[in-house]
């Protein structure tokens, strides 16, 4: 079986190709078939008023692609030059190979890995940013 599985917990949202679905009462098991299908777990966003570091900025962008409300050649700019601030900031060999997913992902349209990828970095971004206000 090829294609995205989603495990979605009861009454889980999800944003699919710009339609909300909710799940019933029980966990359900989802596949997506389609290639390239915009999906955006609804717990996983980020609102636009918590868009308030590096990171954040760059999985707003990838986020605004899959929610169909930003054209991917113009996001895929902006993350891109997003994704080269970042590369100066976090240096960390994980780090890294996160940045070079994402980078990966998004040369090929791919926006929900990259989302993924640069979402592992939050945590990291939040140790770095509270030890610097520290």
């Amino acid at each position: 079986m090829t294609g995205l599985v989603l495990k979605l917990a009861p009454r889980e949202r999800v944003l699919i190709n710009g339609a909300v679905v909710e799940n019933g009462d029980r966990r359900s098991r989802l596949s997506i078939m389609t290639p390239n299908a915009n999906i955006l777990r609804l717990r996983d966003a980020i609102h636009p008023e918590q868009v308030t570091t590096p990171v954040r900025r760059v999985c707003y962008i990838a986020q605004l692609v899959l929610s169909g409300d930003a054209e991917p050649g113009d996001a895929r700019q902006q993350m891109m030059r997003g994704i080269e601030h970042l590369s100066q900031a976090l240096v960390d060999a994980d780090s890294r190979k996160q940045l070079t997913v994402a980078t990966a992902a998004i040369l090929e349209n791919q926006f929900y890995p990259a989302l993924k990828a640069l979402r592992s970095l939050l945590p990291r971004e939040a140790r770095l940013l509270a030890g610097a206000s520290a």
